[in-house]
């Protein structure tokens, strides 16, 4: 199992309706994200800088990052479009992050 990192923005003021959002993620949402062999995932925020940071594992050499062409994820994209930088076609602007340490 690999484990991949990236980084996001959230506009600023926004904590609250991103945590809710997570907290109420569409359950079919999740399962594809599940079955795509994405888990343990988790997301993190500096709110000294809206920067959110996500790690999560993944079996194969797919990640969460890999579904955008699924509706569904166009979707979700869309939903959270208004509380995040985004690109134009409203995935999240990620930027995908080197892992320099990592103790077992």
């Amino acid at each position: 199992m690999e484990r991949f990192a990236f980084k996001m923005k959230l506009k600023p003021g926004f904590k609250e309706e991103y945590k809710k959002r997570h907290d109420e993620i569409w359950p079919e949402l999740e399962q594809l994200i599940r079955e795509t062999g994405v888990s343990d995932y988790s997301i993190f925020l500096d709110e000294q800088t809206n920067i959110l940071f996500a790690v999560q594992k993944q079996s194969g050499d797919n990640s969460s990052q890999d579904l955008g062409t699924n509706p569904l994820v166009q979707k979700w994209w869309a939903y959270m479009a208004d509380i995040m930088e985004t690109n134009s076609d409203n995935s999240p602007v990620t930027i995908p992050l080197e892992e320099v340490f990592y103790m077992k």
